[in-house]
Order: C-alpha cells, then structure tokens, then sequence
C-alpha cells in the first residue's frame, strides 16, 4: 500500500474548490480518501449520504480516490486508515489561525501523521460552501463553482424546502 491521504470536511456541498484540492493531492499521494464529517451542529443543507454520494460522483474518474464517512475524532479515522497526512485546504489568510491550531491539536493526538495545506487555484480562493448556498438560496447562479451535478442537486433541495415552508 502506498502513501495514503485523508481530506477531511463537511463538503455540505463540495465545490470546484474542493475538487481541485482533490485533483492535485491525486498526483501527490497513491491513495485520497475525502472523509466526510457529519457536521451536525453545522445544520447541513445535505445529509451525510447525498454529501458522499454527490462527493463518489464528483471523483468517480479518479482511481486512487475513495469517499468515506466518519465520526470520532480525525486522528482515530487517519490511524484506522493507515494515513499518512492530512490536507486541509487554506483559502486565506483568515483560515490558518484556525487550521494551524488545528494542525498542531491533531500532531500532538497522533504526532506519526502530517497536516499539508493545500490551496486551491486563484480562481477558486473565494469559493466557499457557505457562499455557495447562500447564493443558491437568493436565486443566484452557482455553476462556475460547483460541479453541475451539485449545482442540481442544490436546486432541488432548495425547491424542497420552499414547498415546505
């Protein structure tokens, strides 16, 4: 087996910049596993099966790419899956406070397993789930930062929710 990646998050959806950390850390690494966290407290839009069925279909092309779930803490998943690193992507400046906190919490829980910040392409740097729901909510057009199955999906989710309210 070889060097093995884990991408953890919500992906509550996954975006183009998700996907392209994906991508590169694929030409990197023998194995990607994007791991999806539940994130409840969160209040995802979808469900941790449609984020992980919508995440397979994103990457079904990619062979050294897996998609999983998990619950627990990081470092139990990473060590249960014989990982190596960690890839956390970095959008901005305002995220490494957070993600270096992070980073040093998990090397201090499993000190065997590295963090890689990745960043995305320029183009994706804005690009975020948050935004990207919210603009889907105001009627705004999310095509150039989800795939098109994702930009569906937020469709119909969100007409879900307007019939019910």
């Amino acid at each position: 087996m070889g060097r093995t990646v884990i991408y953890p998050g919500s992906f509550d959806p996954l975006t183009n910049g998700h996907l392209d950390i994906v991508q590169r850390a694929a030409r990197l690494f023998d194995r990607v596993i994007v791991a999806v966290a539940p994130s409840e407290g969160k209040g995802p839009l979808f469900d941790l099966e449609e984020r992980v069925s919508l995440i397979r279909r994103a990457v079904m092309t990619m062979p050294n790419v897996e998609v999983d779930s998990f619950t627990g803490l990081l470092m139990d998943y990473v060590e249960k899956q014989n990982g190596h690193a960690v890839i956390r992507g970095l959008r901005a400046v305002s995220d490494f406070e957070f993600e270096f906190q992070l980073a040093l919490m998990n090397r201090k829980l499993n000190p065997r397993v590295e963090t890689i910040f990745m960043m995305p392409k320029e183009a994706y740097t804005f690009v975020s789930s948050r935004l990207v729901k919210e603009i889907a909510t105001l009627g705004g057009d999310v095509g150039p930062f989800v795939p098109a199955h994702v930009k569906a999906a937020l469709t119909r989710k969100l007409r879900q929710r307007r019939r019910r309210a």
